[in-house]
């Protein structure tokens, strides 16, 4: 770029995936080295504690100003910025808005965008539609976790919610564990179960069974890979959450998630193995959400940290995949071991396979020139 003149690149939904945002084993890769990254502390997230998942603007369930929306399923716009080091070297920010009612509209539940930006002037390099680069960064996370932790002869595996992140997650395991044979899947309704099955038969003949289900407890059964991605809600009441109960889970088996998910106490306490994506990402929501944060975010791994400052649990107990990464803790502890991993989600993760496709953009000749201004009026 030749300043002061600043332009940017604008790739809207087709040209990131000429550019190959749906690479599931590139962004896994993507994925790993960025998880590297973290663990040496080449990162920064937003709020003080560098670790935030982002600000989020929610709405009043009941508002005296008309054209103010008011709270609802997914009713939030939010706010995801970071930067990340190493051979990524760039800052960026995903912008969303959300509302289950769009699906009335045709239109997804959330409408994302990224912004790319360079790191010493803050001046725009990439504008970049993120719905699908979000789904498939949000599956190779998960991914990660199943290429290092999930039996290596994993032959089965359970979805508990079939929806688009559910796909990807599906993709992810198929990127690293091809010898999945039996796909098994619980959902509330017939339209996106069979909405799944037929994206399973389609995309991965290799999959000879694909099996609805009516219980959480059929899906889990015998699983080596159980992945849960649920639309619950957040009232304070966590035993709505979907349930695993631990003599469902077969020995050496993970249950991995991004959403809502519910173990008993004694298990997570004494047996279980839990992992998590970025610990500190947790240790931040524990932070805001004090004292009950498993109230507001449902994820197992906040769940931990809500028994650790209770001190019913040490914060040694839990593992950060990381550290697993870098050598520092074992892969396996035990070969039985009943592994629950959570997914937080971080704009890291947007930012790391944002550049990656930014630059295979580059490469491509892919996307459209923008001009932010030939010299600023206010400089």
């Amino acid at each position: 770029m030749s300043y002061p003149e600043v332009d940017f690149l604008y790739l809207n939904e087709e040209d990131m995936i000429k550019a190959g945002v749906e690479d599931m084993s590139g962004c896994i890769e993507a994925m790993e080295e960025m998880l590297k990254l973290m663990k040496v502390g080449n990162y920064r997230m937003g709020g003080q504690n560098g670790n935030s998942h982002g600000t989020m603007v929610s709405f009043p369930a009941e508002s005296p100003f008309p054209e103010m929306p008011v709270d609802g399923p997914d009713r939030r716009f939010m706010a995801m910025p970071a930067y990340l080091g190493g051979k990524f070297d760039m800052a960026g920010v995903k912008w969303y808005g959300s509302n289950c009612e769009n699906k009335g509209k045709g239109l997804p539940r959330s409408i994302l965008t990224l912004m790319l930006n360079d790191k010493d002037t803050g001046a725009p390099v990439a504008l970049m539609s993120a719905n699908v680069l979000s789904a498939i960064r949000t599956g190779a996370i998960p991914g990660v976790g199943f290429k290092y932790l999930a039996p290596e002869n994993a032959k089965t595996m359970a979805i508990i919610g079939p929806g688009v992140m559910s796909r990807t997650a599906l993709m992810a395991a198929m990127a690293v564990r091809p010898g999945i044979d039996t796909v098994k899947i619980k959902g509330r309704g017939k339209a996106s179960m069979e909405k799944f099955v037929k994206f399973v038969k389609e995309k991965y003949p290799s999959v000879t069974t694909v099996q609805p289900v009516e219980t959480i407890e059929e899906a889990v059964k015998d699983a080596d890979i159980v992945y849960a991605a649920t639309t619950t809600p957040t009232t304070g009441d966590t035993s709505v959450y979907p349930y695993i109960a631990e003599d469902w889970i077969k020995p050496g088996a993970m249950c991995c998630t991004t959403s809502a998910l519910r173990f008993d106490e004694d298990f997570v306490v004494n047996r279980a193995r839990s992992v998590t994506d970025n610990i500190k990402l947790y240790e931040a929501w524990e932070e805001e959400f004090a004292p009950n944060a498993y109230q507001t975010v449902p994820i197992p791994g906040v769940y931990v940290e809500d028994l650790i400052a209770e001190g019913k649990m040490a914060p040694d107990q839990v593992d950060d995949l990381g550290d697993i990464l870098t050598g520092k803790i074992p892969v396996h502890r035990d070969p039985n071991e009943k592994i629950i991993y959570s997914v937080g989600g971080m704009p890291v993760e947007d930012v790391a396979w944002g550049t990656e496709v930014y630059h295979k953009a580059i490469e491509l000749g892919i996307g459209q020139k923008l001009k932010l201004w030939d010299t600023p009026a206010l400089a």
